[in-house]
């Protein structure tokens, strides 16, 4: 069986495209409205609905059922992948966020780095020279416009690593596991009720506002939580970024 014959093989398994959409829409339509919970309003629902159903058939097409994954498990990853390319390609964060989510996660590992801790908020607001309410204010702005591009990082190491016989080879396939073993280690040594704010995000699935009503705190104070989080992530697995060799002002170093 050649491979377009074998992709056409695939496809019918999950049905044609109107059925894998009317069959898994729901799960398009509810991680969209997860994702779109912590973004800004400019990122229309509908837009990433729409990308979604894009990578929902793209999944079916390229679905193996003898590779061990369910099919939504693989689906879930190539929906989610394409309505983060969707965002990026909006390029709605500014110039200015950019450069402010670069400020805070050079300052946070230098800090860390020098103090073998995890910095503190107001460690990091000093080693910038700013006041705590502006360090909060920089971490809450840069946090909705770079959630996606965490996402997008792990998403990039880790998404593949998550389906079996996903057609990496052996350098990838160890190159997942280091990274799985990183992220690991670094989420493990977040403040506690950073690696909460984490645990009920992804794991469980909660948006921003839904954590801020268990936690008993405001949504802009979970995003702040959230943000620092993935900064010290990013400060943390900043080895592990690959430079794509785009302009430093318009994307993330």
């Amino acid at each position: 069986m050649n491979m377009t014959a074998a992709a056409q093989y695939r496809a019918n398994q999950q049905g044609s495209p109107a059925e894998v959409v009317e069959k898994h829409g729901e799960l398009v339509r509810r991680i969209a409205h997860h994702l779109a919970a912590r973004l800004p309003a400019s990122v229309e629902i509908d837009d990433l609905v729409q990308a979604g159903m894009l990578g929902l058939i793209e999944a079916a097409r390229n679905f193996q059922s003898d590779q061990g994954a369910a099919f939504e498990t693989y689906a879930s990853i190539r929906i989610r992948g394409a309505m983060i390319d969707e965002i990026r390609r909006g390029d709605w964060v500014p110039r200015s966020v950019h450069r402010r989510y670069r400020d805070l996660v050079a300052a946070t590992r230098e800090v860390e780095q020098r103090t073998g801790q995890a910095a503190t908020a107001q460690q990091v607001a000093a080693e910038l020279g700013v006041s705590l309410d502006e360090y909060h204010a920089m971490v809450e702005n840069s946090a909705r416009g770079q959630l996606v591009s965490l996402d997008a990082h792990m998403e990039e190491h880790d998404g593949e690593a998550r389906v079996a016989g996903a057609g990496a080879g052996p350098e990838r396939a160890f190159e997942q596991a280091a990274f799985r073993d990183a992220l690991a280690g670094a989420i493990e040594g977040l403040p506690e009720r950073e690696r909460l704010v984490l645990s009920l995000y992804y794991e469980q699935e909660l948006n921003l506002r839904e954590i801020g009503a268990v936690l008993g705190v405001s949504e802009s104070r979970v995003c702040q939580i959230h943000g620092q989080a993935a900064v010290r992530l990013r400060a943390r697995l900043a080895d592990w970024h690959r430079d794509d060799g785009e302009d430093d002002d318009d994307h993330l170093p």
